[in-house]
């Protein structure tokens, strides 16, 4: 966690400093870089990550500030880090990425994402897949749900993927009071009528869902999406103090809307927009260190980083989280291209009359 420092400190590298690397460099993300760039030894660098030992809880104390705690949406989601050339790296093995669309190797990594009433976003708890634990994603969504809510998250609504739809999540979830919508895999097996149960897939669902029986859960109003070529179900389930309802919630479900399933879809989706973030602009994927320490806190920094971004977002000091890499090198651009064009004016065309283009 985040030493309290009760002397001066000597160390010539800080998280400060590293996350401000992170968003700045658009390269060579290594501690040789970082050294070059500050003037200090890159041992400075390594020491740094392999010194400290910042938690999820660290993240959390960082984006609640702009967070309202209490009405929201909580995702969760898993993303792998590409590390195809790596060996010797600490997490990294072969998970299924949803980008390649294939068995891919690097990092597998957790992340718990909060949507508040106002539209604000952040990340709010992680893990870092450890097949060493010998836990499955599964059991880390149990850690970090649990977490969060003693952290003093009250979300409305919990959104995730058919990787995390298991009956034990859909309780735990229900058991907090709090409604969901996740999506199914097709062959989960629903009944309109106690007893008479088939694959999700098999049903006739009108534009405005359908409210089922969910085998081993209870009832839910379940949807059918069209993505180009791939058909996806979802189930939604109201908490019983959502609205008025019977003892099964049958009411409020049928009273909810494919406009209210709509908008709790569209929230689950800043989740994968974190997670192109953190890879495109936080440098999360580049890194050069190889043991446990060091790796989690790199990922903790690159995370923090996405944080202070969405927390200059909401302030409005950017529009988006990939302004201030863009806008960055504007001037340094400008400066050169207008001592470069003096050097080069041979090249210019001596034998044609001039043309506005």
């Amino acid at each position: 966690m985040i030493r309290t420092i009760t002397r001066p400190s000597t160390a010539a590298c800080t998280l400060p400093m590293y996350i401000g690397f992170l968003l700045s460099e658009p390269h060579a993300t290594s501690c040789l870089r970082l050294g070059n760039l500050l003037n200090i030894s890159h041992d400075s660098v390594n020491r740094f990550l392999n010194r400290e030992s910042y938690t999820p809880r660290d993240m959390f104390d960082e984006a609640k500030s702009t967070l309202n705690l209490i009405g929201g949406v909580l995702s969760v989601d898993d993303s792998v880090l590409d590390k195809p050339y790596s060996n010797y790296i600490a997490y990294v093995g072969y998970y299924y990425s949803g980008k390649h669309h294939a068995v891919v190797k690097g990092i597998n990594l957790i992340t718990l994402y909060y949507t508040d009433s106002h539209g604000n976003h952040q990340p709010v708890n992680f893990r870092v897949y450890d097949k060493s634990e010998n836990k499955t994603k599964n059991d880390y969504f149990q850690e970090m749900f649990a977490e969060v809510l003693t952290w003093g998250i009250k979300p409305l609504f919990a959104t995730m993927d058919s990787w995390y739809s298991c009956v034990k999540n859909l309780k735990t979830i229900r058991n907090n009071q709090i409604g969901f919508c996740v999506a199914l895999e097709s062959n989960r097996f629903v009944s309109i009528e106690r007893g008479t149960e088939m694959q999700i897939q098999k049903m006739e669902i009108a534009e405005n869902g359908a409210v089922v029986w969910l085998r081993e859960f209870g009832y839910v109003k379940v949807f059918r999406t069209y993505l180009k070529n791939q058909v996806r179900h979802y189930a939604v389930y109201l908490p019983k103090n959502h609205d008025e309802t019977n003892d099964e919630g049958e009411t409020a479900l049928a009273n909810f809307a494919r406009a209210d399933f709509q908008k709790l879809h569209d929230q689950h989706w800043q989740i994968e927009q974190y997670h192109r973030a953190i890879k495109q602009v936080c440098n999360i994927e580049s890194f050069q260190v190889r043991n446990k320490t060091a790796v989690k806190n790199h990922i903790f920094s690159a995370i923090c980083g996405y944080v202070k971004l969405q927390q200059m977002r909401a302030t409005d000091m950017i529009i988006n989280c990939y302004q201030l890499q863009r806008n960055m090198f504007n001037q340094i651009i400008t400066t050169f291209i207008d001592s470069f064009v003096p050097s080069m004016t041979h090249m210019n065309s001596q034998y044609h009359t001039a043309v506005n283009a």
